[in-house]
């Protein structure tokens, strides 16, 4: 009893009768309150992050809902829900054929753009080439091309072949311009599986293309999930080019539609907020969809 009280009226650091350095029971308690806010900070980050953005959705949503005549909604749920906006919003814009669009032009990118990304990376990944370290330089240097910088050579270029005005219009463009960042992320994912792999394929007898389809491939789930769901995302996204080089309003993309919307009713508040909800919609569920393997090939790719 003696030696405890002795303890506590030392303080910190109080050396014990052998000579050591004892807890003091202030660094007792301070050491519980420091490992709780440790383990608390990182829940109240995710917190006010998922509140911040769910928070949008969810005043666009009660937007969308308010009557017509209400011109500044604000953050009020109202009591009458009126869903016909979203009916109006629909047959006003033709979202059904501007939606249609945006699927052709995603579906008609996205396989093409994957397949030769995933060709690309393995080339220059996995080949002894004597230009690929240019060529890889030249295609990062396609990462910095603006949009605004192709529109009129390409309104152009692809008038003379006969394209302009059809989804080809944009879905060839997409495709190149996309290449730099498919060709970057593909070629990571190839330098860091084990070169064991092909190595042991290689002893096997199997070619090339064998060995991408048959012993890399397999191991590209993730990459090529986040891939394709980013390039759907910037596919149906697209707004200059659908709106310079398709001239029929009705094969322009939803977002080329949702920009006349807006010129046609920029007061009508719940009514743009149920056209872009009707917009966004296909990209929300398909992201909620994929979420494990989106999150997973980008969690792979901060790794690598």
């Amino acid at each position: 009893m003696t030696m405890q009280m002795t303890q506590h009226d030392t303080g910190p650091q109080a050396p014990s009768s052998e000579g050591r350095q004892v807890p003091t029971h202030a660094g007792q308690q301070a050491r519980p309150m420091t490992g709780l806010v440790t383990k608390q900070l990182p829940r109240l980050a995710l917190i006010i992050a998922a509140v911040s953005v769910l928070f949008p959705f969810l005043a666009l949503f009660s937007a969308a809902l308010q009557p017509e005549t209400n011109l500044s909604p604000g953050l009020e749920w109202p009591s009458d829900p009126h869903w016909e906006n979203f009916a109006t919003a629909w047959t006003t814009a033709g979202f059904g054929s501007l939606l249609k669009s945006s699927a052709v032009i995603a579906l008609g990118v996205v396989p093409l753009a994957l397949a030769m990304a995933t060709l690309a990376g393995y080339g220059l990944a996995t080949m002894q080439l004597k230009a690929k370290g240019p060529l890889f330089a030249l295609l990062m240097l396609g990462m910095a091309l603006p949009y605004e910088a192709i529109v009129i050579p390409l309104y152009y270029d692809l008038g003379s072949v006969g394209l302009l005005g059809t989804y080809w219009a944009v879905i060839l463009p997409l495709i190149g311009l996309f290449m730099p960042f498919g060709v970057f992320w593909m070629r990571t994912h190839f330098e860091s599986l084990p070169r064991e792999l092909t190595e042991a394929a290689s002893v096997d007898g199997a070619g090339s293309w064998r060995t991408l389809t048959r012993v890399l491939l397999p191991t590209a789930g993730p990459a090529l999930t986040t891939l394709g769901i980013l390039y759907f995302m910037w596919a149906w996204n697209q707004f200059l080019l659908a709106l310079v080089l398709i001239q029929d309003p009705a094969m322009r993309t939803a977002p080329s539609g949702l920009g006349k919307f807006v010129q046609q009713f920029g007061k009508n508040i719940p009514l743009l907020s149920a056209g872009t909800i009707i917009v966004i919609t296909p990209i929300v569920l398909l992201y909620l969809f994929f979420q494990r393997h989106f999150i997973k090939g980008i969690l792979q790719g901060a790794v690598k």
